[in-house]
């Protein structure tokens, strides 16, 4: 199977028109002349309103999608050094970016226009959500990429580590009983057989101990970056409902400029017309006296 046959059909399809999609998919499919290319041509998703504006968008110009990618490498960089002044400037230049890209989303329901919106803001907060935007391949709605993305300092290595319980165990069966046994086998016939068994108890006692501090020590790192991960996706979240509180106004300032221009222009009209009938009433009063005194 040619995998660039499958990147070539998929970028076709993500780029093309979503109304086309099944269609061409199928006959992309009928024409693989490979089963397995066929099979995985059959598995891509046709793209919803939002996602097909942003892979047209990347198509067409990705310099603003990659800056958004930027942006949110330097938010997450921000973010660990908890820069706030950082933060604050880097928040403001995404806003401004969001809203300039929004600016161009003509023709949008107000839904899918939101939609798009949320899947800006993921394309920031997720690097696998941008590498897909990028790559003009999105399927559907990403804010839910980057909830998932939000989620992840929380996670530790997918490899399983031993417990306290299971370190001490094993160092209680192994090195612990070594030393015994070698203590004593090298004081056989003393009578102090008990002084081995006293120091390697000790040692593995220790080492209990140690093992539980660090276990402790884990759990409060995990604690911690659980709180700053909630803060993180509560800060996302706010800072989400701002820019749309930002549009919201805009609109409306907007609206409200419209409608005094309009008052302008109809107050103009009225003096206009108030002046005319003072000028068409004078012209009545004279015409109207020439006709009672002709003379």
């Amino acid at each position: 199977m040619a995998t660039s046959d499958f990147d070539t059909v998929a970028d076709r399809l993500y780029a093309g028109d979503p109304a086309d999609f099944v269609a061409e998919r199928t006959a992309a499919a009928r024409a693989a002349g490979d089963a397995g290319l066929a099979r995985r041509i059959r598995g891509l998703r046709k793209p919803t309103a939002a996602a097909a504006f942003v892979n047209h968008l990347a198509w067409k110009d990705s310099a603003p999608l990659r800056e958004l990618a930027e942006l949110g490498e330097q938010l997450r960089e921000a973010h660990e050094h908890l820069a706030g002044p950082r933060l604050r400037e880097l928040a403001h230049r995404r806003a401004e970016l969001v809203r300039r890209i929004m600016g161009e989303a003509h023709g949008l329901s107000e839904s899918v226009a939101r939609e798009v919106e949320d899947t800006l803001e993921a394309v920031v907060a997720g690097p696998d959500v941008a590498r897909l935007a990028l790559a003009g391949r999105l399927t559907s709605k990403a804010n839910q990429n980057a909830d998932q993305w939000l989620s992840l300092p929380v996670k530790e290595s997918s490899r399983p580590r031993p417990s306290a319980k299971d370190k001490a165990g094993t160092e209680k069966a192994g090195p612990g009983k070594g030393r015994a046994d070698k203590s004593a086998a090298g004081k056989a016939g003393s009578d102090k057989p008990a002084s081995g068994k006293s120091a390697a108890d000790k040692s593995v006692a220790e080492k209990a101990r140690a093992e539980k501090r660090r276990a402790e020590q884990q759990r409060e790192r995990e604690e911690r970056r659980r709180r700053e991960t909630e803060a993180r996706k509560a800060r996302a979240t706010a800072e989400r409902d701002l820019v749309r509180a930002q549009r919201v106004a805009e609109q409306a300032n907007a609206r409200v400029t419209e409608v005094r221009k309009r008052l302008t222009e109809a107050e103009d009209r009225a003096a206009r017309a108030a002046e005319e009938l003072a000028t068409a009433r004078e012209a009545f009063e004279k015409a109207d006296q020439a006709a009672e005194n002709p003379g």
